[in-house]
């Protein structure tokens, strides 16, 4: 069973990140970037599949600027066999990375297709959805456990009210929550073998796919300041600015 899976490359979730001073975005210059942490978790699982045994073979694809080599060569140094980068320098949204990833699916063929369920830059929570509709596949979304039974795939879900078990046929789409799996390190050893590891890069026109930004955004801006607290004499006080300043009662 071939699994895909495609990985992005946002900024490292250690950095605290700035707005540019004309607020049209973040700022993004010399920032370190990295693997999104929901996107290491598909790999894991990916590759826990093919220990098992499940897997035959495991592709990772990433949509952006060159540097998103970087990001597969580090799921390849996890465990996946072959990456496929679809370079464009465009903004890519989560309808156009859904189209391309579409488009590469329909080419590989894959049974499996596993993501992360959000990433941590534009926090849309909307590619593997998308997907999903466009391919007419199953789908489970906030994975927190992926059992393969033959054709069918058992996957627990975190919901709201807790956990839901959910059984869908393969192919489908699966995106991973956080408790799903704890990522492996990439070993020194695994890290150059995936330098000699297939890389293919295609352009977005090559997929016959259209990556035109449909949404515009219009200012970014920090969230305010957390103001500091104070102590209050008494409880009528509290009442008093619950309600006067505060307005929350």
């Amino acid at each position: 069973m071939k699994v895909l899976v495609p990985v992005k490359r946002v900024v490292d979730y250690n950095v605290k990140v700035r707005v540019k001073s004309d607020n049209t975005g973040v700022d993004i210059a010399n920032v370190k970037m990295s693997m999104n942490p929901f996107c290491e978790i598909a790999v894991e699982e990916a590759v826990r599949l093919k220990e098992k045994g499940i897997a035959t073979e495991i592709v990772a694809v990433s949509a952006g600027v060159a540097q998103c080599q970087e990001t597969l060569r580090n799921a390849m140094a996890i465990g996946a066999d072959r990456g496929i980068l679809i370079e464009t320098d465009a903004e890519l949204q989560p309808l156009a990375v859904a189209k391309l990833l579409k488009a590469v699916v329909e080419r590989e063929q894959p049974r499996l297709v596993i993501l992360g369920k959000q990433a941590i830059d534009d926090d849309a929570n909307q590619t593997g959805q998308m997907l999903a509709a466009l391919l007419g596949w199953g789908q489970a979304t906030f994975a927190s456990k992926v059992e393969i039974d033959g054709g069918v795939a058992r996957v627990t879900c975190e919901v709201d009210g807790g956990l839901e078990t959910v059984l869908v046929n393969l192919p489908a789409i699966v995106t991973t929550d956080l408790r799903l799996n704890e990522p492996r390190y990439a070993t020194l050893p695994n890290i150059m073998k995936a330098k000699k590891k297939p890389l293919e890069t295609v352009k977005p026109v090559d997929l016959g796919v259209d990556v035109t930004p449909r949404l515009t955004v219009l200012r970014v801006e920090e969230p305010p300041k957390r103001q500091g607290g104070i102590k209050v004499p008494d409880v009528a006080t509290l009442i008093e600015k619950l309600r006067n300043e505060a307005k929350v009662i």
